[in-house]
């Protein structure tokens, strides 16, 4: 189908209600992230194996060749420090747990490694270094063969754009545990083929890890990338999911952290220390630095 389900079709409305109501304070706040909601088919206009998005959805305002983008390399972030520590320790959160999965299924085989596919890699990938998962094979598919090479975490790594051929013909059916995409979902302009190609090489119960910030180069992200709002773009991921194959579980996270501002002294506490009034600003002022940061959203698929 080429009919788009627009903002105020019935499932978009449902899926938006259904973020925007969920309870946070129902999360574990011990884990590095918190669960937004999570998705399943009621909550989309189509079945699976339908696509929605036309060729305009798709679109960009910059459409010619991404090499020529991405020829130069770059070495930096593209999120800032906060955001990549919280990424880093929810990726070590959710590989740990893939790892003593893995060991259950091999009735506690030690020897367990996980092996990761990161899509849209370049010159770092985020993953923790403290040696505490047991990687096996690590990949990188990305656009800049000089920024792959610099990813010290890559064991190997093929330049590819995903864009011109979305296919991942080299990779086998079940060979990877996780496949990683961080802060690139938006400039996919295949993405019913490239979420095909992830469920296709994906382990049963393995993980897809689709990472985004409210960062982008606006000349490359897709039209209703630009359009939406941070719901919207949960829900696009999602859908991504959903037309895509058939995922066992779909659910929408966030790693940030918003931290309440402290009470402001009362003038009777101030007059009676008044350094109170400097501590409350200072505390504030932290406060504010803290929350005005990158936020982090996961959508995260199970095979």
């Amino acid at each position: 189908s080429n009919s788009n389900p627009g903002p105020m079709s019935p499932a978009t409305t449902r899926r938006r209600r259904k973020i925007a109501c969920l309870d946070m304070n129902m999360v574990d706040s011990a884990s590095s992230s918190k669960q937004i909601c999570t998705f399943d088919a009621s909550d989309f206009a189509l079945p699976t194996g339908e696509w929605p998005y036309s060729k305009a959805d798709l679109n960009r305002v910059d459409n010619s060749d991404d090499g020529f983008f991405y020829d130069a390399p770059r070495f930096v972030t593209h999120i800032d420090e906060g955001a990549i520590q919280r990424l880093t320790a929810f990726y070590k959160e959710e590989l740990t747990a893939a790892v003593m999965q893995k060991k259950a299924n091999k009735n506690g085989d030690e020897t367990t490694s996980l092996d990761v596919l990161d899509l849209c890699s370049s010159w770092i990938s985020h993953f923790p270094t403290d040696d505490s998962i047991p990687f096996g094979r690590v990949v990188g598919v990305g656009m800049n063969e000089e920024e792959l090479a610099e990813n010290k975490q890559l064991t190997e790594y093929h330049a590819q754009d995903l864009n011109k051929n979305p296919q991942m013909a080299r990779f086998k059916d079940n060979s990877f545990d996780v496949v990683c995409n961080v802060v690139s979902v938006d400039y996919l302009t295949s993405p019913l083929e490239v979420f095909q190609e992830m469920h296709r090489i994906l382990r049963p119960g393995g993980l897809a890890l689709i990472s985004f910030s409210n960062r982008c180069f606006p000349t490359k992200a897709i039209a209703m990338w630009l359009q939406a709002d941070d719901i919207g773009r949960l829900t696009i991921v999602g859908s991504y999911f959903h037309y895509s194959a058939e995922w066992s579980s779909i659910e929408a996270l966030t790693t940030k952290e918003s931290i309440q501002t402290p009470k402001r002294p009362s003038v009777q506490e101030i007059m009676a220390n008044p350094s109170a009034a400097f501590a409350w600003a200072s505390t504030a002022a932290a406060v504010q630095k803290s929350n005005s940061g990158d936020p982090m959203f996961i959508v995260k698929g199970t095979k």
